[in-house]
């Protein structure tokens, strides 16, 4: 999908697909195709991509239909607009909890290159764009994605003032929240279940796509489409590497593909 299918996907509440991919390889954005994904995700935040590879990562892919969204290292306008101005279709901040930065991230994306003082003024009403800067700026701007990273109690119980116009998607990042909640990395804890329910409904509610990134459990996954949640993130390729290179050895050293195996828990994941 491209940055346009991906945002009517959104709006209309379809389920789309997704990797996070770290690997800069061109084979690799060859062979990506194959797995029936909709859009990649790219993350600027724990991954040390330096601009030029990132810039070439999000042309490749944009270039192929694979709509790249860009989590930046902080909710900043200028990591922001940058990001776009490389070649991201969606751009998403880590940890967000405030209406303020929700302005910052919107600036940034869907009104570029205002800047300054006027933005200001648009963002917070005080300003008024003429007909003729509004239909510029969103031609400028046009399909330019706006999501948030929902990762905290705080950001979860004032989710719907977070909800400003212009924000696409939610994408939950069950990592953090579970720390943030109290319950690291206990997924199947009660209290996380219900955070993840409140924010899937809060912005089901609200007509905005929401959904995580998860690689443990497919089940889950499922359970929580069934809820409302649309967009699912799964996995990384370098997650998925680890993980099957990892079963064929240990099949390969015990002898027999038919034994199973306990899941010593050495995964690789990136978490959000």
């Amino acid at each position: 999908m491209n940055r346009h299918e991906l945002k009517a996907a959104f709006v209309r509440g379809e389920r789309v697909y997704g990797t996070l991919v770290a690997s800069p390889s061109p084979k690799w954005a060859a062979e990506l195709p194959k797995a029936g994904l909709d859009f990649v995700f790219l993350d600027s935040e724990h991954i040390p991509l330096d601009p030029q590879t990132r810039g070439w990562m999000l042309r490749c892919y944009s270039a192929m239909g694979l709509a790249p969204i860009v989590r930046i290292p902080s909710c900043s306008a200028q990591e922001a607009f940058q990001a776009v101005e490389h070649g991201a279709e969606g751009v998403i901040a880590p940890y967000m909890e405030t209406v303020e930065e929700v302005k910052t991230l919107l600036g940034a994306v869907k009104y570029r290159p205002l800047k300054g003082e006027r933005l200001r003024g648009v963002l917070d009403g005080s300003v008024a764009l003429s007909p003729k800067e509004q239909e510029y700026l969103a031609n400028y701007n046009n399909g330019n994605l706006v999501l948030l990273n929902i990762e905290s109690r705080y950001a979860a119980d004032h989710l719907e003032d977070l909800l400003l116009p212009g924000v696409d998607a939610v994408l939950i990042g069950p990592h953090d929240l579970s720390i943030n909640l109290g319950v690291p990395e206990e997924y199947e804890h009660p209290l996380f279940a219900a955070y993840v329910e409140k924010i899937i409904k809060t912005c089901r509610a609200k007509g905005v796509a929401v959904g995580n990134h998860s690689s443990w459990d497919l089940n889950q996954q499922l359970h929580w489409a069934e809820l409302g949640m649309n967009i699912h993130l799964w996995n990384s390729d370098v997650g998925r590497f680890v993980q099957g290179i990892r079963e064929d050895f240990r099949q390969l050293r015990c002898g027999s593909p038919a034994v199973p195996l306990a899941d010593d828990g050495a995964a690789a994941h990136i978490t959000i």
